[in-house]
């Protein structure tokens, strides 16, 4: 009785717990609950039509971007009041008059924007005293709504930047500013789009929501559990085989939900309980679940929020993000599940008995079966598709939507064949594989819209809230629909019941989805502020000095520095906030110092860093919010779950060190397949060891002299050009007044790498390394004229005279009256990647060493 009651509590403290973070604790009866509903329905449906062609049909209801900003945080504030209480001891079962005054006047303080919108733009630049005291009161309840959606430490940072803001003049010497008026800092705040209406909130409005009602609608249809079991079916005999399935679960639920507690409740309560079932001591069955899903939001196609802004601040499409991002989260999930393997080996563990053990035949059988079937159905979708467009025109669309439509009803009946599929008990001692066949029958029709949005954003080429948009539509449809499908070809003839049932999952998920979005909404606009702050102070230029000072101009130090204080900020922050917060401070200060010591960091490999640390920050104790939740379903201790999980995560914190030095792990700089291929195997190689040297085993546990080699060689094969570099220099050096010959000789559409040096805007004396872009092949002249810059070559010094505005030089921060001093060229020099074979050698004596010593050990095991 007392340990049912224990665990009863234990679960009503998750669920809290889960409600908090995600989507608001406050659930009343009557009226109010029926308008948390409503509400929430109406953002999902705004949303749906903002990101519609729809308006621009019936030309009614076109939102601009601004209106639309407007609009979505006049909602997000609403709920924020109405869904979040103002403290721990105010009423969850109503909602105080107080709160829904402050959430009516926070609404029209959001949509002042919308409604007034002719009127603020006539007037642009000359506010009324009406328009700064709604600035300034949205301003006061948008922190309110941050500090009870987020908690205080977000709406604390933007209040610092509100402070530094107008206190500037009272700031000490070494970041003061002369300081911004009340008029001034209200109108740049709230009644333009440098602030809280800027590109952060944008980009939530755009994109965001729709990809998070998506996730909240496919799990609302059961694709959370479907993924779940299979990865279970799939993977369970396998040594450790519910923590196997963990990660990928994890992985595949990174499609449903870009929130890591999110992903820890999803999948956890099914694969938490399954670990220790089979032998994982509590705090590593919580820890696997916490670096699973922290790294749910690195898995491409769907990274969370701030993949997105990465779209408007790097100035890329989203498909790049993809394609930089991909490689080192696949290689950080390939590297986790072996983690998990050798902790399985460790402990002793054995698979779970399979229902039905393929014979080897039937084993490769299947194997070579599947991917000859993907093949064939790869090519029938590619050319089957092309021909479609030729054949049809502009109406292929409306044919491949039916084609889809067919294969949806398809794979229902298909699904039909198979009983309904039933969530594991984690309460039953016993514990029985699901079978595979049937397992991966029931819910094969989950990946259609999963490949509907992939399709629209590769093939396509739609905007990723038109994407979104598509997707979201085909999942209401399926939503709605896949019940009485079901029971349609089953005969169970409940059909008017199952179509009840259809409805009431959309109305459940389109409102879940909404108020999933309510802490990101507020989080987007409040991060904003800071923004602002930013570009209002001229801060960052102080903030580039500071760092600078403090690191003594080294990149290393300069990185560790900026993970430390993503780290830090990430213990309260969202993902989201957190990322907007370090890169707006941040990745300048990199890019520019990294110029100056002679590193070329493309802006995409900052961003990405940033966002990795950002992510980390959930399982790093001691306020890692994702560990906790975890913890509780583990019942194990939030700190130590914490750190083990903080410990499995090693290999995630050392991608960005790499990939900064080595941009080929973004796939930047590959140019052949077999670039492709030796960039992919050396890095799953080099992070395989890296994570046998961290977690202390191979075969037999490791000795302090072996994991040094394997640091070595982890090191090595991830980063080759480093030995490489000291007995062939990667550049030479020639002199500056051969430009004019090498931008003639250097290839086609290839950069010329200078060093120059010059005073900036505010008279300081800059020296750095810059790469512009020659074209194609031309005079040498006409490819120094395709950089957007003139020069004058005087003897041996060369200045730039003149720079295009806008062009290549202007945007690599090059002036009028620079020098030239230097240039690099590649140096003629065997491949780097010959550093692989001292590496593999030492590995090899590595390898030799363990299986000695694991030899003796089951020999002495077998006397035994």
């Amino acid at each position: 009785m007392t340990a049912s009651k224990e665990a009863t509590t234990t679960d009503d403290d998750l669920q809290q717990m889960i409600a908090e973070s995600d989507s608001g604790s406050r659930m009343p009866k009557g009226l109010p609950g029926a308008m948390l509903l409503l509400v929430p329905i109406l953002w999902s449906l705004f949303q749906l039509w903002y990101s519609s062609p729809l308006p621009f049909i019936f030309r009614f209801g076109v939102f601009n971007d601004t209106e639309a900003r407007a609009v979505h945080l006049a909602f997000a504030i609403f709920l924020s009041y109405t869904a979040y209480p103002a403290l721990t001891s105010s009423p969850r079962d109503y909602i105080p008059w107080q709160d829904w005054l402050f959430a009516l006047v926070g609404c029209f303080c959001a949509s002042y924007l919308y409604l007034f919108y002719t009127e603020l733009a006539n007037r642009s630049g000359a506010p009324t005293q009406l328009d700064l005291w709604v600035a300034a009161a949205g301003m006061v309840l948008l922190l309110e709504a941050t500090r009870r959606a987020l908690g205080p430490p977000l709406m604390v940072v933007a209040t610092i930047f509100l402070i530094y803001t107008f206190a500037g003049a009272y700031m000490p010497d070494v970041i003061a500013h002369k300081g911004a008026s009340f008029a001034k800092g209200m109108s740049h705040f709230w009644l333009t789009t440098e602030g809280v209406f800027g590109v952060a909130l944008g980009v939530s409005t755009n994109f965001v929501f729709l990809f998070v009602l998506f996730g909240a609608l496919l799990d609302r249809a059961g694709a959370g559990n479907y993924f779940i079991q299979v990865a279970f079916s799939l993977l369970g005999h396998y040594r450790g085989g519910p923590a196997k399935a963990a990660v990928v679960s994890s992985g595949l639920s990174g499609i449903i939900s870009g929130s890591s507690i999110a992903n820890v409740v999803t999948t956890g309560t099914f694969t938490i309980p399954l670990m220790k079932r089979v032998g994982f001591p509590a705090t590593k069955a919580g820890a696997i679940e916490v670096a699973a899903s922290t790294n749910g939001q690195l898995t491409p196609p769907i990274m969370g929020a701030a993949a997105f802004l990465m779209v408007e601040y790097v100035g890329i499409s989203y498909i790049e993000v993809i394609k930089h991002a991909i490689l080192p989260a696949g290689i950080s999930y390939v590297a986790l599940f072996y983690i998990v393997h050798l902790e399985a080996v460790k402990a002793g563990m054995q698979g779970l008995p399979r229902p039905f053990k393929p014979t080897l035949a039937q084993s490769l059988m299947n194997f070579f079966g599947t991917i000859f079937g993907l093949c064939v159905l790869t090519g029938i979708v590619y050319y089957g598709i092309g021909w479609t467009k030729d054949m049809f025109g502009s109406t292929a669309t409306y044919v491949l939507g039916f084609a889809v439509l067919l294969a949806y009803i398809g794979l229902v009946r298909y699904a039909a064949t198979v009983p309904e599929l039933k969530a594991d008990d984690p309460k039953s001692e016993t514990l029985e594989m699901p079978p595979v066949g049937p397992t991966v029958k029931s819910g094969l029709y989950f990946l259609l819209p999963i490949v509907v949005l992939v399709w629209c954003l590769t093939v396509e080429r739609f905007s990723p809230g038109l994407s979104a948009f598509w997707a979201t539509i085909f999942m209401i449809f399926i939503v709605v629909s896949h019940r009485p499908l079901l029971a349609l070809f089953r005969h169970e003839g409940q059909i008017t019941q199952a179509v009840t049932n259809g409805f009431h999952d959309l109305v459940q998920g389109m409102a879940s989805g909404a108020r999933n979005m309510i802490g990101i909404g507020v989080a987007t606009a409040a991060a904003g502020i800071v923004v602002g702050a930013v570009t209002l102070t001229g801060v960052g230029l102080v903030m580039t000095e500071f760092v600078e000072f403090i690191s003594g101009g080294s990149v290393m130090l300069m990185l560790i520095f900026t993970a430390i204080i993503s780290l830090i900020l990430g213990m309260g922050l969202p993902t989201t906030a957190n990322y907007i917060v370090v890169s707006t401070l941040m990745a300048p200060v990199i890019v520019a110092l990294g110029a100056q010591n002679g590193l070329i960091v493309p802006l995409i490999a900052v961003h990405l860093f940033v966002f990795y640390f950002g992510i980390l920050a959930d399982d790093t104790p001691p306020v890692g919010l994702a560990a906790f939740a975890a913890a509780a379903i583990a019942q194990s201790d939030p700190i130590r779950t914490g750190i083990q999980g903080f410990i499995y995560d090693i290999r995630t914190a050392i991608l960005p060190f790499m990939f900064i030095f080595n941009t080929q792990l973004l796939l930047i700089g590959v140019h052949t397949i077999f670039e492709l291929v030796l960039t992919v195997v050396s890095a799953l190689a080099a992070m395989l060891v890296f994570a046998i040297a961290t977690q202390g085993f191979w075969f037999v546990r490791t000795r302090w002299y072996e994991v040094v080699p394997l640091l070595l060689i982890a090191f090595t094969l991830f980063r080759p050009g480093f030995w490489w570099e000291f007995p062939y220099p990667e550049l030479a050096s020639k002199p500056a007044h051969q430009i004019v010959e090498i931008a003639e000789q250097l290839p086609e559409e290839a950069d010329i790498r200078l060093r120059v040096s010059g005073e900036n805007l505010d008279g300081k004396q800059i020296e750095k390394i810059v790469m512009l872009p020659l074209g194609p092949k031309a005079s040498g002249e006409e490819r120094i004229a395709h950089t957007g810059m003139e020069l004058l070559i005087e003897g041996d010094s060369v200045t730039i005279d003149a720079v295009d505005f806008g062009g290549p030089a202007n945007k690599s921060g090059l002036d009028f009256d620079w020098q030239i001093t230097e240039i690099q060229t590649p140096n003629e020099r065997p491949p780097k990647q010959l550093m692989f074979i001292p590496a593999l050698l030492l590995l090899a004596g590595v390898f030799l060493s363990q299986r000695r010593r694991y030899n003796k050990q089951q020999s002495a095991l077998q006397h035994a």
